[in-house]
């Protein structure tokens, strides 16, 4: 009766250690819907169409905690393919979901789409999105916002505020045309 009762303990015990495990692992998703098309824009006194996500430029800022997975499913209603690259995401075990083109993915073909897995495993701070096709990163790009892990605190004094800036370059030009203007003087 010993020995039965020992196991029973035993048993108990490692149920409560496994569900323990389960419990510091447990991350939180998000969920975001990227819809990439041209929007027409007048910027720098010209008006001109480009390539957008979810018609704002620069796109969505992507918001998550140290830990968290976020699941962003990319639209593509352009005429271009496009991939998305998560710049300074470590993506552990995960590299078909990091963007280079035809490296570890297909182009995301004009009218399809493709739900990204991006893992964020021990990032925290400001990092950014972009696209990851030719001249399309040129407009197609946002924040990722990483905060410490719940319960914990920043590495420095909480800020009072916090703002996302985002510099870029514009042109009064198409971006096309200087990709293929590029291709065409260095061929």
């Amino acid at each position: 009766m010993g020995l039965k009762n020992m196991s029973l303990i035993l048993g108990f015990l490692g149920f409560v250690f496994l569900q323990g495990l389960l419990v510091c692992t447990a991350y939180n998703v998000h969920n975001y819907s990227f819809i990439v098309k041209n929007t027409f824009f007048e910027r720098l006194c010209s008006n001109k169409t480009m390539l957008t996500v979810n018609g704002g430029f620069p796109g969505p800022t992507i918001h998550v905690r140290k830990g968290d997975r976020a699941y962003v499913n990319v639209h593509n209603e352009a005429s271009y393919g496009v991939t998305i690259h998560w710049h300074g995401v470590k993506q552990p075990r995960n590299p078909w979901s990091d963007g280079p083109e035809n490296i570890t993915q297909c182009p995301i073909k004009p009218r399809k789409n493709f739900t990204y897995e991006v893992i964020f495993s021990d990032e925290e701070g400001t990092l950014w999105w972009h696209a990851h096709s030719d001249w399309t990163r040129a407009t197609v790009h946002g924040a990722i916002v990483i905060l410490p892990e719940a319960n914990t605190t920043y590495p420095f004094p909480e800020p009072a505020a916090e703002q996302v800036l985002i510099l870029g370059k514009g042109n009064a030009r198409d971006t096309n045309f200087f990709f293929f203007f590029f291709c065409y003087t260095i061929w």
